[in-house]
């Protein structure tokens, strides 16, 4: 690989051969569009050629710009930084990361959040279906979702307060409003989309990276109590809708061509719609972390790659019925969870529902999360020449519920 004049010993995973994007507001200045290298990060409205590209406080005209234009500031970008006659002019532009306030990097135009991992499906079908099928009928025919609040997105480091609404026990005879008492975190993986479609025409699995930027962490909050009262029969709702949090940066699928792996086989074979002649998977190494009383801990390494949905897939069935793409939209995976209770991206399930807590060490049992929590998502992927990237985490920390 080129060397690079930038030092990123610190932070590998964020060389020259990653580059991802984000929008970072330093004391007394305007948010402003981004490139990291390492700790550092160069605002990109001093790229030559491309001022015009970054000069709002958003990444929205970079990702409308489409593919074509995303490889050549990729290029430009990395002929900057591995040009040692660059440092002189560029060096002193680059400043640090921990000093500047992240901020949503793109203007989200609408929400979905899929249903994709076989496994967190299984695993909550046999919480709440002991005596029935694990997996309801359709879930191997199309890729399930529902419709989120676009609103609500937020971006890394943004607390969280714990939503109120109805929730009803199984022992309780009647309603009852107040705080969610069973409030969990989803390990996701979201896709930002670029380049809009046309309403009406349905983009095929193959477009994806016609359409589709990049990739970053999310955490889908979700009030699990709220929503087992309200989703039946129209799905989730208010116990989806008070907050998602999306990473600060936002890593190109450019960058992750190293990190595509067959996605597993499908039985029964999907319809024409959902083909893709050249599918792939992405492996991603997801890892959950919770903070408690000054205690950390990982309490789950969910993998991405085993995913039973593909991306492509996720976005063909979004837009078959005619649904139109348009900039900014983000779509999540839904829960990431492996095979091993170890791998559960959620504690609806790493506590079996609630029925067997889990016991962390230095904070001891836990089945779902109370005020003052911290929770940490982090990733990494396979990079180019054995490297390794690093996806901007994403995390939140969860505030008492507002007053009534």
């Amino acid at each position: 690989m080129t060397a690079c004049w930038v030092d990123t010993t610190a932070r590998p995973g964020f060389g020259v051969h990653h580059l991802p994007y984000g929008v970072l507001a330093w004391p007394g200045e305007p948010p402003r569009p981004v490139v990291r290298i390492g700790d550092l990060a160069l605002p990109l409205q001093r790229l030559p050629g491309h001022e015009a590209l970054f000069a709002g406080p958003t990444l929205d005209a970079f990702l409308v710009a489409g593919p074509t234009v995303w490889e050549q500031v990729r290029r430009d970008l990395t002929e900057l930084f591995t040009d040692p006659a660059q440092q002189t002019r560029f060096g002193a532009l680059l400043r640090p990361v921990a000093e500047a306030a992240p901020v949503l990097a793109f203007t989200v135009a609408d929400y979905v959040d899929f249903y994709s991992s076989e496994h967190h499906a299984t695993n909550v079908g046999r919480i709440f279906r002991p005596d029935g099928d694990a997996l309801t009928p359709n879930w191997k025919h199309l890729p399930i979702g529902y419709h989120g609040r676009a609103g609500t997105v937020v971006v890394s480091g943004t607390d969280v307060r714990r939503p109120c609404g109805q929730r009803k026990a199984p022992q309780e005879q009647t309603p009852t409003y107040g705080p969610s008492r069973r409030l969990d975190v989803e390990v996701e993986v979201g896709f930002v989309v670029g380049m809009p479609s046309t309403l009406g025409t349905p983009v095929p699995a193959a477009a994806l990276t016609d359409h589709v930027f990049g990739v970053v962490l999310v955490n889908d909050w979700s009030a699990r109590d709220i929503q087992a009262w309200e989703y039946v029969p129209l799905g989730p709702f208010l116990g989806k809708s008070f907050a998602t949090s999306a990473a600060a940066w936002i890593t190109p699928l450019a960058a992750l061509a190293a990190a595509r792996v067959a996605p597993p086989a499908q039985d029964p074979p999907v319809l024409p719609y959902l083909q893709d002649p050249d599918p792939w998977a992405l492996d991603l190494r997801l890892e959950l972390s919770l903070q408690r009383g000054g205690t950390d801990v990982v309490v789950s390494r969910p993998p991405f790659a085993g995913m039973y949905w593909t991306p492509g897939q996720q976005l063909a069935h979004l837009t078959v019925n005619g649904a139109a793409l348009r900039t900014g939209d983000l779509y999540a995976s839904g829960t990431v969870s492996g095979s091993e209770p170890d791998q559960r991206g959620s504690f609806l399930e790493l506590s079996w529902g609630g029925t067997a807590p889990l016991e962390l060490d230095g904070i001891g049992e836990v089945s779902f999360l109370q005020d003052g929590d911290t929770l940490t998502i982090r990733g990494t992927a396979p990079g180019p020449d054995a490297t390794t990237i690093e996806l901007g985490d994403v995390s939140g920390t969860i505030l008492p519920a507002a007053p009534r």
